[in-house]
């Protein structure tokens, strides 16, 4: 036994005379699994892929662990033995189990951390089924001698429920055989039925079935056909294939992913797709769903019965095609054949919390192990999947053009430094903007507003002594949401009423200033009173079903202007809007980001992108202070490969991805000074370890920091960060392996590592 266990179960634990041991691994920091017996009552029971309750730590607390061996060999030393089976079905496949061992290993956390992650909590909790009592039929070897005789009625009912041939609950016999329960109960009674308690699905994909439609198949274009084409061979020679589709909006990138699905189901396999918030674009639930009736759909946003249900579906095969979101890529398929990944470079694909995974990333892996092809779907991909592309890695396919050839919309720059607006009160519509409203309006044409801002004014300052309010626990300002009449931090939650005097001065000069989409909604509605106007960010989109009624509103013309946040600029697909506004392009477009001119560029790409689908064209019109600005300026020309040498030139000058891996390691505490002592300790670790592995490792690793997170002060801990950068992420690995286990942070000071960051922030 390791020395870790021995501490954790002390030198009197039990010796066990049991001929059967597991090895669990717990959701805990601690990246080694610990041996158990297993009762002899148990041991029909356990099995690889189960939880089971055993007794950890000192306090022989009972926890729940992730089975992950299940052998003969006894450990060398006394164990103390398992409590309680927890799952009749393991929850994990051994292709689960390869694939997260990985994850504990390429993003350096524990593996049991990672098992509880993947598995849903409504799977763990067993949502969505119900405890009953199920009536079957014995066997005729089972009956006694003489069995009693029956009724005729009797009779019917036993043959009814031994034509069923499984289990079925009294009402379902009863109604089955045209009986009542008394007849089916006297089965029982008379030897020839048993009583079977078990759990029993719930919820019923049928509701979801029945919504689906029929949808014609599209004659494939020229650039679509070659597309499908090479996929095609990949497919018939077999073997990983990881393919990038770059398709400008509109060009029918989901028509190619549906002829692969199509090919896939056909020959007996399951097909996963994920796309980003999923339950943000509910018409591409509905599209895969007018193809392919047995779709099941993965996303946080589901009721947890659903969710259970739906998980249980994909383990029993029951779902060919699978639609999920980030944390879809972990759906239980025994039979995978394919993984696709529509809009590859979105950042919601990335888990900010342990295990810090990015799902595409892990996608690319399980296909991989699996060996079967993986395409990722983008009209602006990530730096890092465009790299590879280039450097032969991942295969490149073009859809350079629209489907039916149909213009890319045009898009215009509205200069606010040049533009001329009325005296008094800020507006956020420029006249230019504002004419062009009026002009799509007359025209029958729809809206599109996007200000990825939300709440009513973003920051409330004193100009008498230049107090700006914040969080009482980060280093943020303070959000204005009119509608709750409340100011609140948009990062941890905190809330406080509304001031009207300085707390810093006492003066009442208070000035609510900056814009929100509620300031948004309220200023259009205020100048065209006639129409219908709707708003879709984290405020109002709360209740469930609220997106699908507000888009479905939409889609039927019911809705004028449609305005919001980033998660209108993804996915939506709306023949009759002819205009689309970005009310201010700078927002993010400045912060201290590396990728911050990837983002700005491919947010106002794919919101462009929605202006224009259908046969009356479009255009947008884009508000900016500094049009001049290359991610603004391209994403106005539609030209992404000027954007990528652009943007590759200042990544490569700064050493940071796609041509060096990137780990960031964020040390946090509530004292600041005890914090930077340790991020000081750790920084020094990591610079002595680093000269020592240089050889081995065969890459060169810098160490960046320690320093003060751009955003210091978050949720109450005062953050500093370090960043390692090499071209190795194998070197990167070995560095922070040998460092990372010697350093034992004090009490109140914690690390994160951070492995492919996304955000530095």
């Amino acid at each position: 036994m390791k020395a870790e266990q021995r501490e954790l179960f002390g030198e009197s634990s039990p010796v066990s005379e049991a001929g059967l041991f597991v090895d669990l691994v717990f959701d805990r920091p601690l990246d080694q699994a610990y041996s158990y017996a297993v009762p002899d009552e148990l041991t029909g029971q356990v099995a690889v892929g189960k939880r089971v309750l055993a007794p950890f730590g000192k306090g022989e607390r009972a926890t729940v662990g992730y089975c992950i061996r299940v052998g003969t060999s006894p450990p060398s030393r006394a164990v103390k033995a398992i409590r309680q089976v927890l799952d009749e079905d393991a929850l994990l496949t051994p292709e689960l189990l390869r694939l997260t061992r990985w994850m504990a290993d390429y993003y350096l956390c524990a593996w049991g951390q990672v098992l509880n992650a993947v598995i849903p909590g409504a799977v763990r909790r067993q949502a969505g089924k119900r405890a009953t009592v199920l009536l079957e039929p014995l066997a005729e070897t089972e009956l006694p001698p003489s069995p009693p005789t029956l009724t005729v009625k009797q009779e019917v009912a036993l043959s009814s429920l031994r034509r069923i041939g499984r289990p079925v609950e009294a009402r379902k016999l009863a109604r089955s055989a045209g009986c009542g329960l008394g007849v089916v109960h006297e089965l029982v009674s008379k030897g020839y039925a048993r009583r079977v308690r078990t759990r029993v699905e719930r919820w019923s994909a049928d509701r979801d079935v029945l919504e689906s439609s029929d949808q014609e198949h599209f004659e494939l274009n020229a650039d679509q056909l070659q597309a499908w084409q090479s996929i095609e061979q990949s497919m018939s020679a077999g073997g990983f294939q990881c393919f990038l589709l770059h398709g400008v909006t509109g060009s029918g990138k989901t028509e190619v992913y549906l002829r692969a699905i199509e090919t896939v189901v056909s020959q007996g396999k399951q097909a996963l797709v994920l796309v980003p918030e999923i339950s943000l674009t509910p018409q591409t639930i509905q599209y895969f769903r007018g193809r392919y009736r047995d779709v099941a759909v993965l996303h946080s946003h589901l009721g947890s019965a659903e969710r259970g249900g739906q998980w249980r579906r994909i383990a029993a095969g029951q779902a060919p095609v699978i639609v999920g979101a980030r944390s879809a890529v972990f759906a239980p398929a025994t039979r995978l054949g394919l993984v696709v990944i529509d809009e590859e470079h979105e950042s919601s694909f990335k888990q900010e919390t342990t295990p810090r995974y990015h799902a595409r990333d892990v996608a690319i892996m399980r296909a991989r192990m699996a060996n079967i092809p993986v395409i990722l779907g983008s009209a602006t991909p990530s730096l890092e999947s465009w790299h590879h592309a280039q450097n032969g890695m991942y295969q490149l396919l073009s859809l350079p053009s629209r489907v039916m050839d149909r213009p890319l919309p045009q898009v215009g720059l509205i200069d606010m430094r040049h533009e001329g607006m009325s005296r008094g009160r800020f507006h956020a519509i420029s006249p230019s903007l504002e004419r062009a409203i009026r002009e799509a309006l007359r025209s029958g044409g729809q809206i599109i507003l996007l200000l990825n801002r939300r709440g009513f004014s973003t920051h409330i300052h004193c100009p008498a002594c230049g107090h700006v309010s914040t969080c009482r626990f980060c280093d943020i300002a303070l959000t204005y949401h009119r509608t709750r009449q409340v100011l609140l931090c948009h990062s941890c939650g905190y809330e406080k009423d509304p001031e009207s005097r300085c707390p810093n001065c006492d003066k009442t000069s208070v000035l609510y200033q900056g814009l929100g989409t509620e300031k948004l909604q309220a200023e259009i509605e205020e100048k065209f009173p006639q129409t219908v106007v709707r708003r879709m960010d984290s405020d109002s989109m709360k209740k469930p079903g609220s997106h699908r009624q507000v888009l479905e509103a939409f889609r039927q013309g019911l809705v004028h202007i449609l305005l919001g946040t980033q998660m209108i600029a993804k996915g939506l697909d709306f023949p009759n809007v002819t205009l689309v506004g970005v009310i201010n392009a700078d927002i993010g477009a400045h912060i201290p980001d590396f990728r911050a001119a990837e983002r700005t560029f491919q947010l106002l790409s794919q919101v462009a992108g929605r202006a224009g689908r259908g046969p009356r064209g479009g255009k947008v019109l884009i508000q900016t202070f500094n049009p001049e600005q290359p991610s603004i300026a391209l994403a106005a020309k539609h030209d992404y490969q000027t954007f990528v040498s652009v943007e590759t030139g200042h990544r490569k000058l700064h050493q940071y991805p796609p041509f060096q891996r990137l780990v960031r390691i964020i040390v946090r505490g509530r004292d600041r000074a005890m914090a930077g002592l340790f991020a000081d300790k750790l920084a020094a670790a990591l610079n002595k370890m680093v000269p020592a592995l240089g050889r081995s490792a065969g890459s060169v690793v810098r160490v960046l920091g320690p320093a003060e997170a751009p955003v210091f002060r978050l949720k109450g801990y005062f953050r500093f960060h370090l960043q390692l950068q090499s071209a190795s992420s194998a070197a990167l690995h070995q560095v922070l392996r040998a460092t990372l286990p010697r350093l034992k942070p004090p009490s109140g000071v914690e690390y994160t590592v951070d492995v492919d960051p996304l955000t530095m922030l």
